[in-house]
């Protein structure tokens, strides 16, 4: 999953996660991904530049990007100094914790349709409904068939939101 920040035609900026960048073109191409604040499907990515700097041991190591400011309260930012070395995979509970961040993001951007989300995907896909990003219940046999159909779906592990 790679996080971009994006700028629709009006000038807002907002996050968004995607696969990879041949997700978000394939998305940007259909128009399925629109702003949150106008609505606007005309959107690209930001401008990004990593911040470089020298590690201990000599190494560069990219700085996570900068939050535009109208998001950046919204966002929950995980300190650097709290995540494992740079080299290391994260640990178990850097894992959770970013899934809970991803969960936290789905909930605050998505419609949960619950069990009914093969049929609003494959109702979207097929411009029967209003194109808008969509989360909630499928059994493998509906994934698979909605995978084969061509509608593009991702199985996110469903944390508890919090470790309360």
């Amino acid at each position: 999953m790679i996080l971009f920040t994006l700028r629709c035609a009006d000038g807002h900026e907002f996050e968004a996660w995607f696969r990879d960048n041949a997700n978000f073109e394939r998305q940007s191409k259909r128009d399925l991904i629109a702003c949150p604040d106008c609505g606007s499907h005309k959107v690209d990515k930001a401008m990004m530049a990593p911040r470089l700097g020298r590690s201990t041991k000599g190494r560069d190591e990219v700085a996570p990007p900068r939050l535009s400011e109208t998001r950046a309260a919204e966002a929950e930012v995980i300190a650097p100094s709290a995540l494992s070395a740079p080299d290391a995979p994260p640990t178990p509970a850097e894992f959770r914790r970013a899934l809970q961040v991803l969960r936290r993001h789905v909930e605050t951007n998505c419609e949960n349709v619950g069990k009914g989300f093969a049929e609003e995907a494959r109702r979207i896909h097929k411009g029967e409904a209003q194109e808008r990003g969509i989360y909630g219940e499928a059994t493998p046999s509906e994934a698979k068939t909605l995978v084969d159909e061509g509608i593009e779906i991702a199985a996110i592990p469903w944390v508890p939101s919090s470790d309360a």
